[in-house]
């Protein structure tokens, strides 16, 4: 745990927080200081463990739901968390879906429901936002993309479109909102060990992962909730509108093998993407 409490007195709102990074992201902010408020889609079960592991360090936090599929969800999101709080200093968007589907197969539906999880209602949750961050006086916003947006992988283009995206979508705002007084930059995780990896694939294995990726190591997500934590502080106040890979040097190297060829042995979005796994 820090002893500097980099976020005291911040108010924080992190999408997408109920379990994996977007959790790891929120209960670092906490650690550090900042009253946190949860978001979750699903299961409730995780976020409000969170939100209540997040009160024991002394700060105010809860969780609430919103169906992202929905602009009105993202807009009650955003008028819940800003009255709890009772304004905004920091929201980090993480909230997002994954669909692993050959190109030919994918149904509007499919493609829909990613694009408006992921593009969609981030932009409509900030915009919903906008108001209490330009209030704050120093409002920050951090994106969570993928290294997706710059790499390749069997059945992955409707998740890498939106995670494309992201990246434009961030920099061109990014510039639009600095005359206002909002810093705005992203993050594009690698390989990270999440709850999902075991869900939908079969015998998953870190380690074995952890071979194919320079660092030697799978990253966790205290690797880019510490990567937030940059981004949303003063040490990052010059850097604006770019992107941060935290990957363990995935997309710095340039495989040559014969994998591109084979389907993939799993099965993403399983539960929330329409007519997956039918």
């Amino acid at each position: 745990m820090s002893e500097t409490k980099r976020m005291q007195g911040k108010r924080v709102l992190v999408t997408g927080s109920g379990t994996g990074i977007g959790r790891g992201v929120a209960l670092e902010f906490a650690r550090e200081g900042a009253d946190v408020v949860f978001h979750y889609a699903h299961s409730s079960q995780g976020a409000l463990s969170a939100a209540e592991e997040a009160t024991q360090l002394d700060v105010r936090a809860t969780a609430f739901h919103a169906d992202f599929t929905r602009v009105e969800g993202t807009q009650q999101l955003a008028r819940q968390a800003i009255e709890f709080l009772g304004g905004l200093d920091i929201l980090v968007n993480n909230a997002g879906i994954t669909l692993n589907m050959p190109f030919e197969k994918v149904t509007v539906e499919q493609f829909d429901t990613l694009y408006h999880v992921n593009i969609r209602a981030l932009f409509f949750v900030i915009q919903a936002c906008l108001p209490a961050l330009l209030l704050s006086g120093k409002g920050v916003i951090v994106n969570m993309s993928s290294i997706h947006a710059m790499q390749a992988m069997q059945e992955h283009s409707v998740y890498a479109g939106t995670k494309g995206a992201i990246i434009s979508f961030t920099r061109q705002l990014a510039v639009e909102l600095a005359p206002r007084g909002i810093r705005m930059n992203c993050i594009a995780p690698g390989a990270i060990t999440v709850e999902n990896h075991y869900k939908v694939m079969r015998g998953y294995d870190p380690a074995a992962f952890a071979s194919t990726i320079p660092a030697g190591m799978m990253g966790e997500p205290w690797d880019v909730a510490r990567a937030a934590i940059f981004l949303a502080s003063d040490d990052a106040r010059f850097i604006l509108g770019q992107t941060l890979i935290v990957d363990g040097g995935t997309t710095a190297w340039m495989p040559f093998s014969e994998d591109f060829k084979k389907p993939l042995d799993a099965c993403f979005g399983l539960g929330y993407v329409p007519g997956v796994g039918g």
